[in-house]
């Protein structure tokens, strides 16, 4: 049915991030010497938590190295695609600090410009008021897995809640 969005698991997400955090799913193509694994690692566990492929031309989807969406991998292209699908796959919006839940996604500026660098993925909120210092993330590039969002060295900082997803 058009316009229903199912729900993402967001228990199978954060168990698989927290499984491949520290090592490479051979499955996948480890893209870390090829400008940076993060996003590509953030696709696979939204992917696990759920979220059907969209193989349309922009759409999100890994085959092989040669046969993949650039927002499957890349930090700017993946956000265009979350925040802007009404296809199948996940659906996202920008969200602020206060909406975010584990197996939502940050992405991470660490430049003085308007270019986000890296994509991480929540994994624990710690109890209490939601502040940076609260939430846990794990990633790869620099692989870290329960990793403190406010220890990163930031300019901004961008929330992404991922609201389910499109069949």
């Amino acid at each position: 049915m058009e316009g229903i969005i199912y729900e993402y698991d967001r228990e199978k997400a954060v168990t698989y991030a927290c499984e491949w955090a520290q090592r490479r799913n051979p499955i996948y193509t480890d893209f870390e010497e090829m400008g940076g694994d993060c996003t590509n690692f953030v696709s696979q566990v939204i992917y696990a938590g759920g979220c059907p492929m969209n193989y349309k031309r922009y759409g999100w989807f890994y085959k092989n190295i040669n046969d993949r969406a650039p927002a499957w991998t890349s930090v700017e292209y993946f956000y265009k695609f979350i925040v802007n699908n009404e296809d199948t796959g996940p659906i996202g919006e920008e969200t602020d600090l206060q909406d975010i839940e584990i197996g939502d996604v940050v992405q991470i500026n660490f430049q003085e410009d308007n270019v986000y660098d890296h994509t991480p993925i929540v994994v624990k909120i710690k109890p209490g008021i939601k502040t940076i210092d609260k939430i846990l993330v794990a990633a790869h590039t620099i692989d870290r897995v329960y990793y403190p969002l406010s220890a990163y060295d930031f300019k901004k900082l961008r929330f992404i809640h991922i609201k389910g997803y499109k069949r």
